[in-house]
């Protein structure tokens, strides 16, 4: 079999010499970090951590923007942030990172998943109000894949039901959506800065929000909350146990360089994956990434949906013919992540033993985590999705039309 191609993929690599030269000015000072654990000027970090939690606030149009060591640690502050009681439900997504529908366990709150749209790959607004329960204080939105999930309709959902919005914008960072950003549209938006990302620092992740008193309680949460709340005579102790959750002075000088490339790198992809999707939607065994009316799309990744009943090979089997023809589509690339409800932590709801937290809820309330619970969701993991990831710079539209080559030759590989 002749390859459609055997020139190497370049890696991704948006780091440069301004980044090198933000990592030798911090290492000339001596201060690597610069957070102090008490009530103090140095509470909410050094320079590099706060002129770049204003520049990203700027950029954004928000009031607050807090620096956090990952968007992980970001998305529990954020539950503890909102007051998140025990045995109190967030709704979340079931196909996305893990920690977008775990964040809830740390403070013994019971996640609720809900299912994916048939178009848009958000979580389902059509769906929402059924999972809302007289327990139900949140809903974790994300982002996935690069364009806004359906803010609209979902902050009015949540106003209607005095639900929290915390909106996981980490796979659409610079995304425009309506007259904002994904992630400035809920009460707390979660942004990843970690390697995989369209920016990064290495490890790294900012919330962002219009609210005061949010903004101090992930300040606080964050900063060893227990050890500064009596100094700093802040009264609302609900969930103030914090941690060490602070970003170095080295990573937010990088972030601060990344955060200048990203309009510049989100275009370059948008480029591409346009290419792809002209390209594609002539081959009629895929289906495209479809756009949300008022928003953009930044393709952290580019998935696409494979349909066998019209090429008579099975999706494992055509991935095979792709990787045959030269495209070494990683190992998630065919159905991206499984439901986060079958993974053990959810489905055998130990996590404590003797099933802590569920077991605070009567036992015909616990949520029940099997197959069928979520069936866009399983129906894309078993058997449509199809996930990509070479449409950034330094590639070419000539690299993106060995892609498509290989994906149309693919299909005629009996």
């Amino acid at each position: 079999m002749k390859k459609v191609r055997t020139k190497v993929f370049k890696k991704y690599n948006p780091i440069g010499k301004e980044e090198m030269r933000a990592v030798q000015n911090v290492m000339k000072t001596g201060i690597l970090s610069d957070f102090l654990g008490k009530h103090d000027p140095k509470f909410c970090g050094g320079n590099y951590v706060k002129d770049f939690e204003k520049r990203w606030a700027d950029y954004h149009n928000v009031k607050h923007a807090i620096s956090f060591n990952s968007a992980s640690s970001a998305l529990v502050a954020s539950m503890g942030a909102i007051e998140i009681l025990p045995a109190e439900e967030v709704l979340v997504l079931p196909y996305s990172m893990c920690i977008s529908a775990t964040a809830p366990l740390f403070y013994d709150a019971i996640p609720i998943f809900v299912d994916i749209e048939d178009d848009y790959y958000c979580i389902d607004v059509k769906q929402i109000e059924s999972k809302i329960t007289e327990r139900t204080k949140a809903i974790i939105s994300v982002d996935l894949f690069g364009q806004s999930a359906d803010m609209l309709q979902i902050n009015a959902l949540a106003k209607k039901h005095n639900l929290k919005v915390i909106c996981d914008a980490s796979h659409a960072p610079g995304c425009r959506y309506r007259n904002g950003f994904t992630g400035t549209f809920g009460d707390i938006g979660v942004f990843s800065l970690n390697q995989h990302k369209i920016i990064h620092c290495g490890e790294g992740g900012v919330a962002v929000t219009n609210d005061n008193e949010l903004a101090l309680r992930l300040q606080l949460i964050r900063n060893h909350a227990e050890a500064v709340v009596a100094d700093m005579h802040y009264y609302n102790l609900n969930n103030m146990l914090g941690g060490n959750y602070r970003m170095t002075e080295l990573h937010a000088a990088i972030a601060i360089e990344q955060l200048k490339k990203l309009p510049k790198l989100n275009q370059q992809r948008i480029d591409l994956a346009n290419f792809l999707t002209e390209k594609f939607s002539k081959l009629s065994f895929l289906t495209t990434p479809k756009i949300r009316q008022g928003s953009e799309h930044v393709y952290y990744i580019y998935p696409l949906r494979y349909h066998e009943e019209r090429t008579g090979i099975d999706r494992e089997r055509y991935l095979d013919n792709v990787r045959k023809l030269g495209i070494p589509l990683y190992r998630l690339a065919g159905g991206y992540i499984k439901p986060l409800y079958l993974e053990p932590i959810f489905a055998q709801k130990e996590k404590f033993r003797g099933g802590f937290p569920y077991t605070l809820l009567p036992e015909d309330k616990r949520p029940i985590y099997k197959s069928g619970l979520c069936p866009t969701t399983e129906r894309y993991y078993e058997k449509e999705f199809l996930v990509t990831a070479y449409h950034y710079p330094p590639h070419t539209k000539a690299d993106m039309n060995d892609i498509v080559k290989a994906f149309e030759k693919a299909a005629l590989l009996k």
